[in-house]
């Protein structure tokens, strides 16, 4: 798989259930919008939510919806036994999505220790097809486990990891990451708008993040210039920071009000928030973000 720009991916809802002609149109708007590829059902797709049956019929509409055009990664790694994480990493894995992305506190619920953490792995893997490629993600739900350099190595040493989608938001950490991966092939995506540059310079190989739902193609922008315009990509990675907010009570109801208004028409129905909690004030400031979004490709000539 290639680096670049992986947007987490919302779930257009139609009447309680997954609106297949929203995603259909919300995929073409990722690739029409310098995406490189999608990261579908993970949080952001309310993948907790969701029976195994639809993690899966979801992961399969976005490949189809994509047709080759985008690198599809996708989770829906949520349970909790040894046995049912090996039925669903297989059952989603033999989609024929690029990777299989494994959540990490799957692996050590109770944060036991790097220990516990490799030897339940272990007893997954073993139990997952060989030849399904595996990424890992800092899910911060239901509690954030960040990966040591000792796990990180053991993901690297097993064979079949090829990522990890690092929610760390710390640019000293995430440079002894970058550090750390060097010229093992491991690739290394930062969640974090405000540290996105700062990981590009270490050595990042681009960007999975919730602002990839909102404006992809400035950050495909920085990505693509950072090294011959860096003086740019910089002014344009500091206005980034700012549009760059953390995950409210009501997100991703404020991903959908954004698309539905300006990009895919779809419902801010959502099953992991009430959106009826979506205030106006919240819709100022997407409004907001967007009439800056418009200034900024004007000016980038994007």
């Amino acid at each position: 798989m290639k680096g670049g720009i992986y947007p987490t991916m919302i779930t257009p809802y139609k009447d309680g259930k997954i609106d297949f002609d929203g995603v259909n149109k919300l995929v073409d708007w990722y690739c029409e919008n310098g995406c490189d590829g999608i990261f579908a059902v993970c949080q952001s797709s309310e993948m907790w939510y969701m029976g195994l049956d639809e993690r899966v019929e979801l992961a399969k509409a976005v490949l189809k919806a994509a047709d080759g055009r985008l690198d599809i990664v996708a989770s829906g790694h949520v349970s909790n036994s040894i046995e049912d994480q090996i039925n669903e990493i297989n059952a989603i894995g033999r989609t024929g999505v690029k990777a299989m992305v494994l959540v990490s506190n799957r692996f050590d619920p109770h944060n036991d220790g790097d220990d516990v953490w490799i030897a339940n792995a272990e007893r997954v893997l073993a139990g997952v097809d060989k030849d399904i490629n595996l990424g890992m993600y800092e899910c911060p739900i239901p509690y954030k486990r960040l990966l040591s350099p000792k796990i990180i190595d053991w993901c690297v040493k097993s064979g079949r990891f090829k990522f990890i989608k690092d929610t760390c938001c710390d640019p000293d950490l995430l440079k002894e990451r970058a550090e750390q991966l060097k010229g093992t092939g491991f690739m290394l995506f930062n969640a974090n708008g405000q540290t996105f540059l700062h990981s590009l310079k270490c050595g990042a190989d681009g960007y999975s993040g919730i602002m990839a739902n909102f404006h992809p193609e400035l950050y495909s922008w920085v990505y693509k210039n950072f090294k011959a315009q860096p003086e740019r990509a910089e002014e344009l990675s500091n206005a980034l920071s700012m549009m760059a907010f953390t995950e409210s009570p009501s997100y991703p109801c404020t991903a959908k009000y954004h698309q539905n208004k300006y990009a895919v028409p779809m419902s801010i129905e959502s099953r992991s928030c009430d959106s009826k909690k979506l205030t106006s004030y919240q819709k100022y400031i997407v409004d907001q973000m967007h009439g800056l979004q418009m200034k900024l490709r004007s000016e980038y000539g994007i």
